[in-house]
């Protein structure tokens, strides 16, 4: 097996075709390749270059439009399965890479709406802020560390029943089912 370095949002393209859990990146790959070798019967173009000329094609205007319109629609329809291989996950050593990744998923998946982890609060203590300081002020041994590509922080200092009980609210709040929140908190 070889090893190839791609980009993050090749990899966020990829990642979002899955079919399946579990699913390796490298069966992702090979289906679309030969779902596009057995369409076209024509050397297989990557899905991002057609989208790309069409979007060339287009009045400027209308690319600028239709590109807003998808992203748009990447971030209201977008699921953290989406974001998370177990290749991914297996590589994270400790409970609190494995939390700080999958809190990271989510709010790729969830970009306008991960906001609302700041109302997720305990009795006494605050789980998660904008700032390491805020999260410093709201008590002591809190251990912040930044949830990974956003502008947030969250409390690793909990065991971790408790960091799978901010999973699983974090999941309820951003609309998931019972079922798919179970899964998520079994994640971690």
């Amino acid at each position: 097996m070889k090893t190839i370095e791609i980009d993050d949002d090749l990899y966020q393209f990829i990642a979002s075709q899955t079919q399946q859990i579990g699913e390796s990146a490298s069966d992702i790959l090979r289906r679309l390749l030969i779902v596009s070798l057995t369409e076209a019967q024509a050397p297989a173009v990557p899905a991002a270059k057609q989208v790309a000329k069409a979007a060339v094609e287009v009045a400027p205007e209308a690319a600028a439009e239709k590109a807003t319109a998808s992203a748009a629609a990447v971030e209201k329809t977008g699921s953290v399965f989406d974001f998370i291989s177990p290749q991914d996950l297996s590589a994270e050593q400790s409970v609190v890479g494995r939390f700080l990744f999958i809190l990271s998923a989510l709010s790729r998946a969830h970009r306008g709406d991960f906001a609302q982890v700041l109302e997720i609060k305990g009795r006494n203590r605050l789980y998660f802020g904008q700032s390491e300081a805020s999260l410093l002020e709201a008590g002591s041994s809190t251990n912040p560390k930044p949830i990974p590509n956003t502008d947030f922080w969250v409390i690793t200092n909990s065991n971790t029943t408790r960091k799978k009980m901010m999973l699983t609210e974090v999941a309820s709040k951003l609309g998931y089912s019972s079922v798919e929140v179970e899964r998520i908190r079994d994640l971690l």
